[in-house]
């Protein structure tokens, strides 16, 4: 964690910021409260009704209509997309599927290949052995036992190689409009932590602990909102707390900055 340098000109602490205003600083400055991590006050509950409706409502307000990042036409290329964005950014997964699915347009076609042949198309994306495997096998499976076309069922989403729960919740929410669970990745995952929202570290720990608090009808856009503002604001080194309107409630032990006090165990 970076701490203010002080010149022996400057030694005035940085105004505070208005009550419920976002703060606003120019450098790495740190409250005290942000470098000196607390138990939970007796009686605090992390997981109020309350408190969730005021995550929930700030984040509608930061990103009232975000959906899935990853560029796809068809249930099908959802499906692809998600199995290579795995251990990548969305924005390489967007780079290659494109020609990807120029170069094979249909489940079919990659049903016809072997997996081998699929690895170039696929290496930027990392670990392409197991991806290419995954995605020739989803397919051969798809072709074989659904007539082609991707299931809407979790149960038989899970039967395809490569796909565990994230993947099937991606395919079901942003394609089919199905809340059958909540996607939980690397940004639902630390922010989930970071928020008090579960203590657990197991994504499908944490999607139980998110789908007992979360509404049903926001689960789908609640997974989007957070996964967007990890990529802009709650990131996994030096959040921009400075810059976040869930600053004043959220504790998280790993805080750049904090006019509230942080708990030591609140950490993504």
């Amino acid at each position: 964690m970076e701490r203010t340098t002080i010149s022996a000109k400057k030694k005035q602490k940085p105004a505070a910021p208005r009550k419920g205003a976002t703060p606003k600083l120019k450098g790495p400055a740190l409250s005290k409260a942000a470098t000196t991590g607390t138990k939970p006050a007796k009686g605090y509950n992390p997981i109020a009704p309350e408190r969730v409706q005021e995550i929930l409502k700030r984040l509608n307000d930061l990103y009232p209509d975000v959906t899935c990042a990853l560029t796809h036409a068809s249930a099908w290329e959802l499906l692809v997309a998600t199995i290579l964005s795995a251990q990548s950014t969305d924005v390489n997964v967007n780079r290659v599927t494109p020609e990807l699915f120029r170069k094979y347009p249909t489940v079919e076609a990659f049903a016809a290949i072997t997996p081998e042949q699929l690895e170039p198309d696929v290496r930027s994306t990392g670990f392409f052995r197991n991806k290419s495997k995954s995605v020739v096998g989803a397919a051969k499976k798809i072709v074989s036992e659904f007539g082609g076309i991707v299931p809407d069922d979790i149960e038989k989403l899970l039967t395809l190689p490569g796909v565990a729960r994230k993947t099937a919740n991606v395919v079901l929410g942003s394609w089919f409009k199905k809340a059958v669970g909540i996607v939980v990745d690397t940004h639902v995952h630390r922010i989930s932590r970071r928020l008090e929202l579960t203590t657990e570290n197991d994504p499908p720990k944490i999607e139980q602990d998110l789908m007992k608090i979360i509404p049903r009808e926001k689960w789908i856009l609640f997974s989007h909102q957070v996964i967007w503002h990890g990529r802009k604001l709650c990131i996994a080194r030096k959040p921009k707390c400075a810059e976040c309107a869930l600053e004043n409630i959220c504790h998280a032990g790993d805080k750049t900055w904090s006019t509230v006090e942080t708990h030591k165990n609140a950490v993504g």
